[in-house]
C-alpha cells in the first residue's frame, strides 16, 4: 500500500522529464550544468523545482556539486541532482567548469537530444546521456523534503541488470537513431529513470531512517499514508485512522510524528493544500468544485484555511501561478 503514496505524490506535482544532451568526450574535459532560471521555464510552466541527471554509458567520470567533493561514476550509473544544484561533470576530480549558456539550450531547441562533443576527433573515452526533469514543491512535496542532494544508483559490473540497465539501452537507441516522436520517449522514460532511482533510495535506508521515505516502508504509517492519499476528502480523524492502521490514537501519532516530522491531522491538510494548488493552477475548475473535491464543506471555509496556510487566498494563488499551467 505504501507505494501508492509514492505515486500519489508523483502523479500531483506534475514531474515532466524533457531537454536532453548526449556527451561524447575524450579527456581532459569538463562541463557545467545548465542555470535552473534558463532551463526551468522551457520544461514546464509554471514549476519551481529542477532535478538534474546523468547516465554514464560508457567509460568514466566525475561528478561534483557546488562546494561537495568528487563523486566517481562509471557506465552503468546514474546520479541524480535532486534540487538542480550547480554542478560539474569532468574528466578528473578537481576540475572547473563554466555554467552552460542560454545558447546551449537554443542549439537543442530543433531536434533532441542535442550533441556535444568534448575533445578533439579521436573515439569518445566517456559517454553520457543527460537530461532534466521538472515539476512542483510547493506547497507541499513530502517526495523533494525528504530526498538528499544528491543520489548514485546504479551497478557498474552489471549494467544490463534491471531498469536502469533497460534505461541506459533504451536512452541509448534513442538518442543514436533519432526516430520520429523521440524526444517524447526519452521523456517519459526519465520520469520512470527517476521513479526507480527513488525507489532504490528507498530500499536502501537504514532501518533507523526517520523522514517521509522512511514511513513508507513502515507497515504502520505506511498503511496511514496510503489511507490518507487515497481519500483525501474523507473526514479523517485520528481516532479513526489509529483504528484503520492498528494503533492506538497516542502512539499512531507518535510514531507518525517521529517518521513525518508533523502529526497526521497537520499531513492531510497540507496534502489537502496540495492538491487544490495543483487544480488552481490547472484552472479546470472553480474555487468551490476544489473545496469540495479536497474534503471542505463550504468554499468560505476552504479559503480560510488555504489562506492560513499559504498566506494568500485561492484565486491569488491561481492568478501567479503561471496560468496556463499545461502548456
Amino acid at each position: 500500500m505504501a507505494a501508492d503514496a509514492l505515486s500519489d505524490v508523483l502523479r500531483t506535482v506534475r514531474l515532466t522529464g524533457a531537454t536532453f544532451f548526449d556527451v561524447a568526450a575524450n579527456d581532459p574535459w569538463a562541463i557545467g550544468s545548465l542555470p535552473r532560471e534558463t532551463i526551468l521555464p522551457r520544461i514546464l510552466l509554471g514549476a519551481n523545482h529542477l532535478i538534474a541527471y546523468h547516465v554514464v554509458t560508457l567509460g568514466r567520470c566525475f561528478a561534483t556539486i557546488a562546494g561537495g567533493k568528487p563523486i566517481a561514476l562509471e557506465a552503468g550509473e546514474v546520479i541524480v541532482f535532486t534540487n538542480g544544484d550547480p554542478h560539474v561533470m569532468s574528466s578528473s576530480p578537481g576540475m572547473r567548469a563554466e555554467p552552460a549558456g542560454p545558447d546551449a539550450l537554443d542549439a537543442a531547441a530543433d531536434q533532441l537530444p542535442f550533441l556535444i562533443n568534448c575533445g578533439d576527433d579521436r573515439p569518445a573515452s566517456t559517454k553520457l546521456v543527460c537530461g532534466y526533469l521538472a515539476c512542483d514543491a510547493r506547497p507541499f512535496n513530502p517526495l523533494l523534503e525528504n530526498l538528499p542532494l544528491v543520489i548514485k544508483a546504479g551497478d557498474p559490473q552489471n549494467s544490463d541488470a534491471g531498469w536502469l540497465g533497460q534505461f541506459i539501452r533504451l536512452a541509448v537507441t534513442e538518442s543514436a537513431e533519432k526516430r520520429a516522436g523521440g524526444e517524447s520517449v526519452l521523456a517519459k522514460l526519465s520520469e520512470l529513470m527517476f521513479i526507480e532511482v527513488v525507489r532504490r533510495h528507498l530500499e536502501a535506508l537504514p532501518p533507523e531512517q526517520a523522514g517521509w521515505l522512511a514511513g513508507l516502508r513502515d507497515p504502520f504509517i505506511g498503511k496511514g499514508l496510503s489511507l490518507m492519499h487515497a481519500k483525501p476528502a474523507y473526514g479523517w480523524t485520528i481516532e479513526e485512522l489509529a483504528t484503520q492502521v492498528g494503533l492506538s490514537r497516542s502512539v499512531l501519532a507518535e510514531r507518525f510524528t517521529d517518521f513525518v516530522g508533523i502529526p497526521p491531522m497537520q499531513y492531510l491538510a497540507k496534502w489537502r493544500m496540495q492538491i487544490a494548488s495543483e487544480l488552481l493552477s490547472a484552472g479546470n475548475a472553480n474555487v468551490a468544485a476544489i473545496a469540495a473535491e479536497i474534503g471542505y464543506e463550504s468554499e468560505a471555509a476552504f479559503s480560510r484555511a488555504f489562506k492560513k496556510m499559504m498566506g494568500v487566498p485561492p484565486s491569488a494563488w491561481r492568478r501567479h501561478s503561471g496560468l496556463p499551467a499545461r502548456a
